[in-house]
């Protein structure tokens, strides 16, 4: 057993997981181990045994959630963040993104078409109808309805027309929904960006099936589209304070849209990713991972976009 542990917490996934406890246990010597992670009850005085957590499966587990939040206030570093976790939605990570100088989808957000649990008319004397009209003045059609909470293409509906949008927003029931301009792209990439610093751009086709979407062989990039990939990948990363995330572009005339950029546990399954791809994950995570063992750091709430939306943070 080694002197520091970084301990992986996950759900159903297989391959990702041990092979990237296998390989930080090759690379990181005697000093450092890592293991799954367990947790039975938790107890206001326990203590966090591992220096490092890498969660991939909070976002659907409250309890594990509340864990991680105990296991920071003990010290731990767990990547990604809890409490950002929390905090932050896709729409409000557009207007980082705009801040950043990101190229983003003109967005909207929209009002619950459905009462949340435990509300009633009353409850929304603030809110007024949406004006039609200027949403689509404002976006244009098609547009994509999304949720601003929540992943994995769930309640994503696209409208050509103003009936479609109807039709399909009356079907979001209590979720907070988006309406975004859609994006005629002519090229699609997604990138893995690990530490905020390493990033792999790989062609990816949103269009087929979910194991048929990373392209192999991958067609050849511009030099100008990969840097500017590659430089608002990592903007949006540190911005956001994410050390594991996916950030997808659509291009439209040359310049690429992050239409996909708040993925805390990536898909990093050796069956849809690829090897290449599989392997590029596994060997710069466990990297990653153990170079926070080894370097932790203070404690950091968010990203740096406080900074770039110029916020007074009294710092």
């Amino acid at each position: 057993m080694g002197d520091k542990r970084i301990g992986l917490l996950f759900g159903m996934e297989d391959t990702f997981p041990w092979a990237l406890i296998e390989a930080i246990n090759k690379k990181a010597g005697p000093a450092i181990e890592a293991v799954p992670v367990e947790i039975s009850y938790i107890k206001d005085t326990g203590t966090c045994p591992y220096q490092v957590i890498l969660d991939r499966i909070s976002h659907e587990v409250p309890f594990y959630r509340t864990w991680l939040k105990c296991a920071v206030a003990q010290g731990a570093r767990v990547v990604n963040n809890p409490f950002w976790g929390m905090a932050d939605d896709k729409f409000f990570d557009n207007l980082v993104a705009a801040a950043l100088d990101v190229a983003v989808p003109r967005t909207v957000l929209l009002p619950h078409k459905t009462h949340p649990p435990n509300t009633e008319a009353k409850t929304f004397r603030n809110l007024r109808f949406v004006d039609w009209d200027e949403v689509f003045a404002y976006l244009g059609l098609p547009i994509f309805l999304k949720p601003a909470y929540g992943g994995g293409w769930k309640d994503v509906y696209k409208c050509d027309n103003a009936e479609e949008v109807y039709a399909a927003y009356d079907r979001t029931r209590d979720l907070t929904m988006m309406a975004q301009e859609a994006i005629e792209f002519t090229e699609y990439y997604r990138c893995y960006v690990i530490g905020r610093s390493r990033v792999r751009i790989m062609a990816y086709d949103p269009k087929q099936t979910f194991v048929k979407r990373y392209v192999d062989p991958p067609p050849p990039i511009a030099p100008a589209l990969f840097k500017r990939m590659e430089k608002d990948a990592l903007a949006l990363c540190q911005g956001l304070g994410f050390d594991l995330n996916t950030v997808e572009f659509a291009v439209r005339g040359g310049v690429p849209y992050a239409i996909d950029f708040m993925n805390s546990a990536p898909d990093a399954d050796l069956n849809s990713v690829g090897r290449k791809n599989f392997d590029w994950v596994v060997e710069n995570m466990a990297e990653v991972l153990i170079g926070l063992v080894k370097s932790p750091g203070a404690f950091e709430s968010v990203g740096t976009w406080p900074k770039a939306l110029k916020l007074r943070t009294g710092v």
